[in-house]
């Protein structure tokens, strides 16, 4: 019996690859706003079920001309923004996207939402496939 050698190793290293992490989205949805708007924001929980950590360092959307990570914090008594830069998950950790603090800026959108649409946003990371997740347009957290 011959092995091929070349083919396990890929298999090996696949396998390595798609057990190491593994993101998970969460109650992902939008929070709805008055027609005309142009910026919104977006939240969810993001949970690393692997054994290795994720890095995510982006997202996008084909509704929305611009999609980034950013994060609200109060100083000397003023509400501030931020970009969140690379953001790492340890595995079995989650990371919580909510209002008052991390969220998805969704700027530019290229069609009106209303309550119970649906957006499909695509959550990258430095190694690995990523996530693909349905946001939900809602009034309220879900």
């Amino acid at each position: 019996m011959r092995l091929k050698l070349p083919g396990l190793l890929f298999w090996g290293v696949a396998a390595n690859a798609l057990a190491a992490s593994h993101l998970v989205v969460e109650q992902a949805w939008i929070r709805a706003a008055p027609p005309g708007v142009t910026m919104l924001a977006g939240y969810a929980t993001l949970k690393n079920a692997g054994d290795a950590p994720v890095v995510i360092n982006g997202a996008s959307s084909v509704d929305f001309g611009d999609v980034s990570l950013h994060e609200s914090f109060s100083e000397n008594g003023v509400e501030r923004m931020r970009p969140l830069g690379d953001l790492t998950i340890a595995p079995n950790a989650s990371v919580v996207f909510a209002p008052g603090g991390k969220h998805f800026m969704l700027m530019d959108g290229k069609r009106e939402l209303r309550v119970g649409d649906a957006v499909k946003i695509h959550i990258v990371t430095k190694s690995g496939p990523g996530a693909d997740a349905e946001f939900r347009v809602r009034d309220t957290a879900p």
